[in-house]
Formats: structure tokens, sequence, C-alpha cells
């Protein structure tokens, strides 16, 4: 956790509500860090369903292989997440300390282990010492209450400059339901879901399949659409909790993501989706830009991802823009080496709305002081036409800087 906050961090923060069924508190369990909150207990009221995405790396950490073994029940009374070791290529050593915290937990919430869901975060292949949650976690069952939102963001951070928090309140029926989501992430952040540790809860009574749905497709263009510096973790975990108590007050019951009363539901909970990921973009290690790639004309949508992370995962690309440097040239180079159909006569790159190269070669109007001045920005488009079909997406990503040398140079240290 960085004492620096980002230049691109949110200036508004929203006020988390309470949400009926979920219970939040923290501490300094001295996993890894002096001085500051390093766990998280977020208690679940019973009939609460769960839904989760996981890294797609083929060494994900124990807590991954925990949630992913338990997410085919459907519920959950409890979330326990660290910060300071991911807990990742530990081996059996590893497993055991899963076990050993899911059943400390298990106790102090008064429910089954399996009912019980894990994230850590931090440094990989260092043994995560379960024992230190012995005493933390019921003195936390103790003291969780529902207003501690913020409390909870800053637990979970490690490199990030600020906590990441969002929250939206949406008919569902009759009644008011409210989504509330926090996330952290800044470095190893690479778009193969989830990109980083993000937890979503909300007072909706909707099945675990129909959440499963929700979340299944509203990752693809949020939170698989971000890249920091193209490293997938081996922590990724996105879990969705909903406890249901809106029933109460004439919410309706959801078995089905398609279920047309859940029209409006789905689009707040996908904006959130977007707002953290956003957040995670703003906070990427050393950024001063905000980076948006759109590629446009492509043979595909598929087609057009990949062209966009390619240039999003640029180191060159990077640089030129930590260096202000509309540098076109690095943009050709990442089009073309990323395998995809592409047309270099057919091409046009822009920057900031600002058309500098077109048909293959520099624009005939292109004006370096025009660009030079839009480069300054705080936030940079990069939009690319291809001129071969309709495909089109978008990719965030940040400039990179020194600094995120020296963060990860330092960050064993």
């Amino acid at each position: 956790m960085s004492s620096t906050i980002s230049p691109l961090a949110p200036t508004d923060v929203p006020d988390m509500p309470a949400i009926a069924g979920v219970r939040l508190a923290t501490a300094a369990a001295g996993i890894r860090y002096k001085g500051r909150t390093d766990v998280l207990l977020a208690l679940l009221d019973k009939g609460t369903t769960v839904a989760g995405v996981f890294t797609k790396s083929k060494c994900p950490s124990a807590p991954v292989e925990w949630c992913r073994a338990r997410l085919k029940s459907g519920s959950a009374r409890a979330l326990v997440v660290n910060s300071g070791n991911a807990n990742a290529f530990t081996g059996k050593t590893g497993r055991q300390s899963t076990k050993l915290t899911a059943d400390t937990a298990a106790k102090a919430a008064g429910c089954k282990a399996s009912d019980i869901y894990l994230a850590s975060t931090g440094v990989i292949g260092e043994p995560l010492d379960a024992t230190k949650f012995n005493g933390v976690l019921e003195t936390l069952a103790r003291n969780a209450a529902p207003d501690r939102w913020m409390d909870a963001a800053r637990a979970i951070m490690t490199t990030d400059t600020f906590p990441k928090v969002a929250t939206a309140r949406v008919k569902l029926g009759k009644a008011t339901v409210t989504i509330n989501g926090m996330a952290k992430g800044a470095g190893m952040i690479a778009p193969d879901m989830a990109t980083m540790l993000s937890f979503v809860f909300t007072d909706a009574p909707i099945s675990a399949t129909a959440l499963q749905s929700l979340l299944k497709s509203g990752v693809e263009d949020t939170f698989n659409a971000v890249t920091i510096d193209s490293d997938t973790s081996t922590s990724d975990t996105l879990l969705a909790f909903a406890t249901g108590a809106a029933s109460a007050h004439g919410a309706p019951k959801i078995s089905r993501a398609n279920d047309p009363r859940l029209k409006s539901f789905a689009k707040a909970f996908h904006g959130m989706l977007a707002d953290l990921a956003e957040q995670v973009a703003r906070d990427g290690e050393g950024a001063r830009k905000l980076v948006e790639v759109i590629v446009e004309g492509a043979t595909s949508k598929l087609s057009a991802r990949r062209i966009a992370k390619s240039i999003a995962n640029s180191p060159l690309v990077k640089t030129a823009i930590a260096g202000e440097d509309a540098n076109w040239g690095r943009v050709v180079m990442a089009v073309g080496k990323a395998g995809e159909p592409a047309d270099r006569d057919k091409l046009s790159i822009s920057f900031n709305g600002i058309r500098v190269a077109t048909r293959g070669a520099r624009d005939p109007s292109y004006d370096e002081a025009e660009v030079s001045a839009a480069m300054k920005n705080p936030t940079i488009q990069i939009k690319v036409a291809l001129g071969l079909g309709k495909g089109r997406d978008r990719v965030l990503t940040c400039d990179l800087t020194k600094e995120y040398v020296a963060i990860n140079g330092d960050y064993r240290s």
C-alpha cells in the first residue's frame, strides 16, 4: 500500500450503504505488513448464494482451488481475505493453511467450513502462517458491523494507492436493492479473469446459477478488458454474494439470468464491474496516464480484442505514452505482431481524436504541436481503424513509468 495516491484516483468516493445480511470487520494479523490491517472477515446470513470466476493461470493459489471446489454448493456464510501473502506455490503447506483458515473462520461464524470462501493476495511462494488467524477471526466475528466497507477495501490492498469501491441501487420488482463492490489490484494485472481480487455483495434474492451467469457474462468487457502489465496472477478471484434479504421487501426471487425482471439489475451489476475495473486501471503501479485502446473495423470482436491487447500490453507503446509521445509507429508495430488480420494500407490511427496516420502512412494534416499538446492529458485514447469489417472492442490500460520498475524491483525487499 503506497502512501502516495495515484493522480488518476477518482475524486468522488461513494458513501457505501449497509446491505442487509452482510457484516464486515478487519484486523491487523501481522501476515506481512506492520502497522496496518491485513485481514477481512465478511459474515453472510443464512441463505446467501455465491458465484465466482477465477484466474486461468495453470499455477493457481491454494485459496483459488479451495473456492473452486466449494462453488458448486452455491451457498456461503463467510469470506476471509488476507493481504501480504498470496498462499500460492506453497504446496501441501498451502492447502493445510486454507483448511486451517476455513476451520477457524467456520468456528467463529458458526457454520460449516465448506461455506467459507477464501482469498489471499501478496507475495507468491512464501508459506502462509494460518495460526495468526487464531483468536483474530473470533474477535472479528464478534465486532462485525454493516458499515465497514471502506475499512474492508483498505484491508485487502497491497501495492494499491487507494481503496476501490462502488455502489448502486436499482429496482427489482417492487423493492429497491443495493449492490456494493470492492476490488484490489495495481500490478500483475492482465485480462484473464479476474485480474485481481474483487467482491460484490447484494441483498437481491438471486439463485446461484443466475448469479453465476450474470458474473460470467459481466466480466468479459470489464475485468477481462483491463491490463496493467500483461501478467496474470495466480490468485485472481471475483466472488459475488446475494443475501436475498430484499425478498422481505417485495423483491421477487430470481432463478434464471434471462428473467426479464432482472434487466435493470443486470445493467447496474455490469456497470459496477466496469467501475471497479476502471479503478484498477487508474491505480496501475506507477501510472500517470489512463489509456483507452479502441480497435474497430476488425474481422470480429475477438480479433479486435486481441489487437487491442497487443497494443495495451506493449512496453514500447506504454513507455511512449509515459513520455507523452504520440509514437504511432509503435502502435503499428503492435497491430502487426498481434497475428490477426490487418492491412497496412487500410490502417488509421488516432490519439485523443486526432488522426495521426491513415492509409499506411502519416496523415497529411499531421501537426506535431497539436498532438504533443493532446498527449499531456491524464487520459489518452488510442483508436485504431482497420477497415476490414465490423468487429470492435475496447481495452483499458495505463502507461509504463520508472515507478513501476521501482515498485516491483523492491516488492520483496
